[in-house]
């Protein structure tokens, strides 16, 4: 684990599972099923096969917990469910097209990537070690941060009319009045 002022990185395994497509489109449905803190390097290695179906260690990528999104954290952490977001990426059409692009704690994040529609934004179980030092981080850092409400200021605009006609140019009735009629051009 590396540790910055701000920032704590640990490095995550994200594992993918691979079973035969559903319709004549796709051959094969990919999907993040599991985490793994602490991993070694990897490359699609193969963890298990039982027929068609496959499981990867498909790489090892760094899991950075930031001072400024332990709001975030603490979201996740209050989950019914709490869980790691893995997001990859379409890489080409090879045996393993998919990229593991970013792994993160953060819903916010993984919504942000889920708006764009581009990756493809699993959400998997968060692991027991791994919740705890989340919770370590979160506890150390989050300064709750008290409502303010915002108040108005006391001008009063509603005594003057502001945008109403150009005041260079003198009215004599109402500036909302429509053309006279009848007035030929000149």
């Amino acid at each position: 684990m590396f540790v910055y002022p701000d920032a704590e990185t640990v490095p995550v395994g994200i594992v993918v599972k691979r079973t035969p497509g559903v319709t004549r489109w796709a051959k094969w449905a990919w999907r993040a099923t599991d985490v793994l803190p602490g991993a070694g390097p990897a490359d699609w290695k193969v963890l298990r096969q039982e027929g068609e179906t496959t499981l990867f260690h498909a790489a090892t990528l760094p899991l950075t917990l930031y001072v400024s999104d332990t709001e975030a954290y603490a979201h996740e952490l209050a989950a019914r469910e709490p869980s790691i977001y893995v997001i990859l990426r379409q890489e080409g059409s090879g045996p393993c097209p998919l990229e593991a692009h970013l792994v993160t704690a953060s819903p916010y994040v993984a919504q942000d990537y889920s708006d764009s529609g581009e990756e493809l934004v699993e959400k998997v179980a968060m692991p027991g070690p791994m919740h705890a030092w989340i919770s370590a981080f979160v506890e150390k850092h989050h300064r709750e941060e008290a409502f303010v409400k915002r108040r108005r200021d006391r001008l009063r605009t509603d005594r003057t009319e502001d945008g109403v006609g150009d005041p260079r140019i003198s009215q004599t009735t109402d500036v909302y009045r429509a053309p006279a009629r009848g007035k030929a051009a000149s």
